[in-house]
């Protein structure tokens, strides 16, 4: 099962990769220098570790929103769905948060490493692993966990999602590692309290409701 999923993302992984050439026009990896691409790699960590940190004063939703472009399509599949709209996008963040992250109870956000590639000044996909171990409201240990595949794109200066692709790992998987998890792989992937976005449908397939 875990080779199967394995091959899923790494085939999602590369159809995304394609689009985002698509859409950097004819810009060229090779075009990218080294300096760069660090560059873009950093920028890119640390707007998602932002965006995931629910520590932070204001809407977790908004924060959740703000890896995205104000207008226009987005395409997010997850669990066998599809949407390419923004609003619909938002709507199941909100519906997600509304119902499941906010009864969690001292969540940890665990980012795995993250792969970045630099397609182009202006497109990059990155793949990483997520665990987010919690109390629910009945004072019991869950976790919810998987992976993401995100194409980027600089649009006006800032870069934005424009494709992604999420992946669950099975409930009786992810709860034996909470006992073995460990602080993140690197600096600039620090903790960070929160919860995954996605509608209350989305989120019997990450793992279910608390």
């Amino acid at each position: 099962m875990q080779t199967m999923q394995r091959h899923i993302l790494s085939t999602a992984a590369a159809c995304l990769a394609f689009a985002s050439i698509a859409c950097g026009g004819n810009a060229s990896s090779s075009r990218v220098s080294d300096a760069q691409r660090t560059a873009i790699a950093d920028t890119l960590r640390t707007m998602i570790v932002r965006a995931y940190d629910i520590t932070a004063p204001g809407d977790p939703v908004q924060r959740l929103m703000s890896l995205y472009p104000p207008s226009g399509e987005v395409v997010s599949a997850s669990g066998g769905q599809l949407s390419t709209s923004r609003d619909t996008l938002e709507a199941e963040i909100r519906t997600f948060w509304d119902n499941v992250g906010r009864n969690m109870r001292d969540p940890k956000w665990i980012w795995g490493p993250m792969h970045i590639d630099v397609l182009a000044p202006d497109a990059a996909v990155v793949t990483t692993t997520y665990r987010v171990p919690h109390l629910t409201p009945r004072g019991l240990p869950h976790v919810i966990a998987g992976a993401w595949t995100a194409v980027f794109q600089r649009r006006n200066g800032r870069w934005v999602v424009v494709q992604e692709h999420l992946s669950d790992l099975p409930p009786q998987v992810a709860m034996p590692m909470s006992g073995a998890m460990s602080a993140p792989m690197n600096g600039a992937m620090s903790d960070s309290s929160g919860a995954m976005h996605d509608s209350a449908t989305r989120a019997a397939h990450r793992g279910g409701t608390p």
